[in-house]
């Protein structure tokens, strides 16, 4: 049960700081989710290094772990905004943002996870 909180709270400090980052980083003129985007990759980061202390020095407890991972890098993150918005680039033609969006956000977000965990070795 205490996991479950654990979860729910981080859940939702992740999730208000990802509003707050497409609010101010989402540019409504010319549809580029950077926000979205920004979220999705320092997210991947944020896991990284937090599993990676986790891995490395047994530092971190299923708790922290719990808060943090799971919850918070789980409620900042969003796959469902992702894919939505393609939908939209997809709906109005612009193959070439689609494009870029998506091979952008897959390719940076392992690299973050990747550079998160090198960071702390």
């Amino acid at each position: 049960m205490k996991q479950i909180l654990l979860v729910f709270v981080g859940g939702g400090f992740g999730s208000a700081l990802r509003f707050i980052v497409g609010r101010f980083f989402n540019n409504p003129e010319s549809g580029i989710p950077y926000g979205t985007f920004i979220s999705n990759i320092l997210g991947s980061l944020i896991i990284g290094v937090i599993l990676g202390l986790a891995a490395k020095n047994n530092s971190l407890s299923e708790n922290h772990i719990a808060l943090l991972a799971t919850g918070f890098c789980g409620g900042f993150t969003t796959f469902s905004a992702f894919a939505y918005e393609n939908h939209v680039f997809l709906k109005s033609g612009d193959f070439m943002s689609f494009a870029m969006y998506t091979i952008a956000s897959f390719a940076l977000g392992f690299l973050a996870v990747f550079l998160g965990i090198f960071l702390v070795k």
